[in-house]
């Protein structure tokens, strides 16, 4: 634990540095994979090291040493003030930090129970009881479940020393149906990694997933017989599966102030939401809240400080529609003018600089809006529900989208009716959410999360939230791919 005191005190006295932090690092992780009766994967890692930034003359630097011991330390700090000095030498000084009081204290991930001390038998059974329901002729069944923690100690020249734990993890099944050469494929309760929270392993009962794989089974199945979605405009209902990837890459992306400062073009791509749209320009409805939220229970994004010892907080994004803040560090809020950082510099490992990432970026319940997902379509006339991604691709100012959903339904009367095949949809992002005229209450609020939204060079991976309620727009370009 005095690893990064050690850090510290070999830059603290340099004339001309005036900041470091050091991260003292240990993750450990766990992933295992089945497909149909087989174990495909079951891996668990461990890695340890210590991050330490410099700021010489308004230059950073960054060095890191893997394990846990002095010597390590002491280099990494060293390689850090060498890598920023090189950096100011080429005229890069130009970095300032808007204050933050110094921080001190503790944070765990609240955990009704430790995954990691759950025993391996357990996991293969709760994840075996869905498979065996969705296993069968022409079918191929997966599941997959993943867990991560992370311990930190986190010290600054400033003075903020604290620590924290991060858990997070889950599962989800998928089934592929196969007629010919014909695919069908339903996944719960979502792509990717499944429903993963910030949580322990109370959230695989939560899940459901046995409970859900028989109506996974007989949707493939439907599906397989069913209709192309037709080309259109439609009224669009959105599941919270599938709007949680929309807030992802139309708001969380953009939103991210070093893509709109310019800062990650030729890596990552630009942001259509511009400085000089901050404050006025309309992102979509007045019904539209949109805020980053570090403080949300069971997020993906959520701590108790970010990577640069900024206490969790919740910051508007998109107020009644309009445009009103950024994912930023303490050095974009200073160049932005902002005020304060929104806590969101994070970094994947003690291995990587810490670099602007999404936290928790949800879209807010409508207090007066319809109280479930059955409730919005019974207050449809006409239109299509689509849920679960199929695919997605969005351009490099994250303003002109696609999507592919796994399945559709059309809403008649406020009733839900035959399903549509490879259904899918497009826009502009303001105008996509200019047409959101309803969204569910707070009941059917859902907190959803990725772990590999990919950024930086070298890429790193990091695990983000997105809560929503179901909601609907209006005159969206549908079809099906």
């Amino acid at each position: 634990m005095e690893l990064a005191h050690i850090a510290l005190e070999a830059v603290r006295r340099v004339e001309g540095v005036s900041y470091a932090d050091a991260r003292v690092v240990a993750h450990e992780a766990e992933t295992l994979a089945l497909k149909d009766a087989d174990i495909e994967k079951h891996v668990r890692e461990r890695s340890a090291g210590i991050g330490v930034r410099v700021l010489y003359r308004g230059a950073w630097g960054f060095g890191a040493q893997p394990g846990l011991i002095a010597d390590g330390a002491a280099q990494a700090a060293r390689d850090a003030l060498a890598s920023a000095r090189a950096a100011a030498s080429l005229g890069e000084g130009r970095v300032r930090l808007v204050e933050e009081e110094p921080q001190r204290g503790t944070w765990e991930t609240p955990l009704a129970e430790d995954p990691f001390a759950v025993p391996l038998d357990r996991k293969l059974a709760d994840l075996e009881a869905a498979l065996a329901i969705l296993r069968g002729p022409n079918a191929t069944a997966e599941a997959r479940m993943v867990w991560r923690r992370e311990r930190k100690r986190l010290c600054t020249t400033e003075g903020t020393d604290v620590s924290q734990v991060i858990t997070f993890g889950g599962a989800g099944i998928r089934i592929v149906l196969r007629d010919g050469d014909d695919v069908a494929v339903r996944t719960w309760p979502m792509d990717y990694d499944g429903g993963v929270r910030g949580a322990g392993y109370e959230t695989i009962a939560d899940l459901a997933l046995a409970a859900n794989a028989p109506r996974l089974r007989a949707e493939a199945a439907e599906l397989l017989a069913a209709p192309p979605l037709p080309a259109g405009t439609r009224t669009l209902i959105l599941d919270t599966p599938q709007l949680a990837l929309q807030i992802h890459e139309s708001c969380g992306h953009p939103t991210e102030s070093d893509r709109a400062l310019g800062e990650e073009i030729s890596l990552a791509g630009g942001s259509f939401l511009t400085p000089d749209k901050l404050g006025r320009f309309r992102y979509g409805a007045p019904i539209v809240n949109l805020s980053a939220d570090s403080l949300a229970g069971l997020g993906m994004g959520t701590f108790g400080w970010d990577d640069e010892g900024v206490p969790a907080r919740k910051t508007p994004l998109v107020a009644r529609g309009m445009f009103v803040g950024y994912l930023s560090s303490r050095e974009t809020a200073a160049r932005l003018g902002l005020g304060r950082s929104a806590g969101c510099l994070r970094a994947e490992s003690w291995s990587r600089p810490a670099i602007i990432r999404m936290i928790n970026v949800s879209l807010e319940p409508d207090p007066n809006g319809p109280a479930t997902l059955d409730d919005l379509v019974a207050d449809t006339a006409d239109g299509v529900l689509m849920t679960q991604n199929r695919s997605w691709s969005i351009d490099d100012l994250r303003l002109n989208f696609q999507f592919g959903c796994e399945a559709a339904w059309e809403v008649k009367d406020g009733r839900r009716g035959r399903m549509f095949k490879k259904p899918m949809y497009t826009g502009s992002t303001p105008r996509f959410w200019a047409g959101c005229d309803a969204i569910c209450g707070p009941g059917a609020f859902r907190m959803w999360g990725y772990t590999t939204c990919g950024k930086g060079d070298p890429i790193q991976l990091m695990a983000v939230g997105h809560g929503t309620a179901p909601a609907r727009f209006r005159n969206v370009e549908v079809g099906s791919s």
